[in-house]
């Protein structure tokens, strides 16, 4: 099927998407606030500058597209029929650079979260969220745990106690 729009009309169309700011993120943000979690956006420092940043749990929150970010088995995910192999192409690559991404910060010591658009429709938004909210206390809670001191002993020996073969 061939597409409704001219050319001129589908850029015109596509440009208008906006990257920051989505109905999606603007639901977790809201979300997020109102239940006293503080964040920063887009963190330039960080690779793939990060939707929300949360310094205080070591977490950071991708709020994804379905369509731009290739969620597999997604209804929202749908390649369009034309100019079909720059979409596959296009995608691919957001999906690499997402996971590239993701590597990155987690050997930088970050916990990363991915909320899909499809899990913010309203027939999952309260479940979405929720977890989300029990997902951010679990990590800071385990993040700061105190550790038997047996743990503690074994991993940090100073130089003089260590066995020297």
């Amino acid at each position: 099927m061939a597409d409704r729009l001219t050319k001129e009309q589908r850029h015109k169309n596509m440009s208008a998407i906006r990257g920051k700011n989505t109905k999606p993120e603007l639901l977790v943000r809201k979300f997020l606030f109102s239940r006293g979690f503080r964040y920063r956006l887009n963190h330039p420092r960080l690779p793939g500058h990060p939707d929300l940043v949360l310094r205080k749990y070591r977490t950071v929150i991708f709020v994804n597209g379905c369509f731009w970010h290739g969620h597999d088995g997604c209804k929202y995910f749908v390649l369009p029929k034309t100019n079909s192999e720059f979409w596959k192409n296009k995608i691919q690559k957001n999906k690499e650079r997402d996971i590239k991404e993701q590597k990155e910060l987690a050997s930088m010591g970050w916990h990363c979260i991915t909320v899909w658009e499809c899990q913010l429709k309203p027939a999952l938004r309260e479940q979405t969220l929720k977890s989300l909210e029990y997902t951010l206390n679990h990590i800071f809670l385990s993040d700061r745990r105190v550790k038997p001191y047996e743990d503690y002993e074994s991993e940090h020996l100073l130089a003089a106690e260590r066995d020297c073969d």
